[in-house]
């Protein structure tokens, strides 16, 4: 009797397994449930049998009328699950082919950051992270920019009180960066930065990466051989660079950067205004006044720091004449990276 319980118990979970729909199950539950079923016959025939084996006989049957009530349960569970997809909704043709899925890529201002950070890591610069709200301390005051200093107009800050801000610039990492750590130095620090203005090659939100190295006898020659190789690994070998004499308060000597423009290769256009230049950087050695503002000893560390624009660099790699393009969600554009 025991063998025969177990053959039907095996013969209902197959049958389950495969029932295909729930009409099929209904049938299985009366063929082996059922007042007429097989597993409800030898439960009638308990009766019949010696005294001795009528308790095994009766818990081993109850057991596996359970086994099996629940494994139909699951399996009806299972079959509305399917039912409920799209194969079953009317007017659906299995038959058409599946929808394809698009994947997404990185944005092109992302793809543009992540090489100018490989270019300077690969030279032993480290990544520095800091807070996009910032004090005016860190953004101005302590980069040799005081209340008062006329400097302060080239910037249009947005600011949350009198002494916070959203950074106008990623140097304050630069600052906070030589408050905790002693020279060497050599970081770079990329984010966005915010600052009032808009317009085709201004918005309010952009990104940069400034750069810092601070060491004993660090030169400028070390910044333009540092520089000089950073422009022409993200344009081309062939790339020509310029160094001009300019003004940052936070620098001495200052100097922008110019690349041979991309566009007509030195012969002039409109993109470099005839002049066969494009303005990429901004540069100069540490102000001794920065360095006292941070505990350092200007006799016996110099540094340089360099700042760029992420999105100047992605126009001029892919030709682009409006920098609100990146920012317009429009996916005609952002497909084409």
């Amino acid at each position: 009797m025991e063998n025969q319980l177990r053959d039907i118990e095996k013969e209902a979970m197959e049958a389950i397994e495969k029932a295909s729909d729930p009409k099929s199950l209904e049938g299985l539950k009366i063929k082996f449930l059922g007042r007429k079923g097989r597993l409800t016959s030898i439960l009638k025939s308990l009766g019949g049998l010696p005294k001795e084996q009528r308790p095994i006989v009766g818990k081993l049957s109850n057991e596996i009328k359970a086994r099996i009530e629940k494994a139909i349960g699951e399996r009806m569970e299972a079959l509305k699950g399917l039912a409920s997809g799209p194969e079953l909704i009317k007017g659906f043709d299995p038959s058409l082919p599946g929808r394809r899925l698009h994947l997404g890529h990185l944005h092109p201002i992302t793809k543009i950051l992540n090489e100018v950070c490989h270019v300077f890591e690969k030279m032993g610069f480290s990544v520095a992270q800091g807070p996009e709200i910032e004090l005016d301390f860190y953004n101005f005051e302590a980069l040799n920019i005081p209340p008062d200093h006329p400097a302060r107009d080239m910037q249009d800050t947005f600011y949350v009180d009198d002494k916070v801000l959203l950074r106008t610039h990623t140097s304050p990492i630069q600052i906070r960066t030589m408050e905790k750590m002693a020279p060497p130095i050599r970081i770079i620090a990329p984010g966005k930065v915010y600052r009032c203005d808009s317009d085709v090659t201004h918005t309010p939100m952009f990104h940069q990466v400034e750069g810092l190295m601070v060491d004993k006898e660090v030169s400028f020659s070390h910044l333009k051989g540092i520089l000089t190789h950073f422009a022409q690994e993200i344009f081309d070998r062939d790339t020509a660079v310029r160094f001009r004499p300019s003004f940052f308060p936070f620098t001495e000597p200052s100097a922008e950067i110019d690349i041979q423009c991309v566009m007509c290769r030195g012969k002039g256009c409109r993109v470099c205004s005839q002049t066969g230049w494009i303005e990429v950087l901004g540069a100069g050695l540490v102000h001794p006044a920065v360095f006292r503002y941070v505990d350092i000893d200007p006799q016996q560390y110099s540094g340089f720091a360099f700042g760029l624009g992420i999105e100047r660099i992605a126009m001029l790699r892919y030709g682009i004449d409006d920098i609100r393009l990146f920012y317009d969600n429009d996916l005609r554009f952002l497909k084409q990276f």
